[in-house]
């Protein structure tokens, strides 16, 4: 199928690309269904994209680019709603917040996404036990990242291409690369 977006024109989506939330995410309680889309580039970010709703896309980053002991401690009630037996069936994502002054972009690293790889399961957990920030600022180590991966923040192109990331252990494993 179609979708249009905003940002990334129209865009191929199989049935197998979608995310499903069941309780929505936190602002967004009625929009269930998402994909990941990355540019076709070494850009850093991925973006998760509303299928219903064109205007709604996040910015999102690996946070263990950004704090290398980074772990999730799911509650039960996350657990069940994500229907995982154990965490290494999921991927943890943070939301990234871009202002119109990208030297001032933040990571929420209290409130990642977390994805059951295997039933394309998805879910805005808080992490109550953790101490991690609600905005970090991510700009001078995502510098040193790149400088240390070869890779840049915002690659310069004058058409990017984005395609749609399957989810499942092809994710899991190009993330673990």
């Amino acid at each position: 199928m179609l979708i249009e977006t905003t940002r990334f024109g129209t865009v191929s989506v199989s049935e197998e690309d979608i995310l499903t939330f069941p309780e929505g995410m936190l602002g967004f309680s009625k929009l269930n269904e998402y994909v990941l889309i990355e540019r076709v580039d070494d850009s850093l970010f991925l973006w998760m994209q509303a299928v219903k709703k064109p205007s709604v896309a996040f910015p999102l980053l690996e946070p263990q680019i950004l704090e290398k002991g980074y772990k999730v401690d799911l509650a039960e009630e996350d657990r069940e709603t994500l229907d995982l037996d154990n965490l290494s069936q999921c991927k943890a994502f943070a939301i990234i917040t871009i202002p119109s002054d990208p030297t001032k972009m933040t990571a929420n690293l209290k409130a990642p996404i977390v994805i059951n790889l295997k039933k394309r399961l998805a879910k805005q957990v808080i992490l109550h036990a953790q101490d991690y920030p609600i905005r970090q600022a991510i700009f001078s180590d995502l510098q040193s990242h790149c400088a240390a991966t070869h890779r840049t923040i915002f690659p310069q192109t004058d058409s990017p291409s984005y395609h749609t990331i399957k989810i499942n252990e092809e994710l899991d494993a190009e993330s673990n690369a």
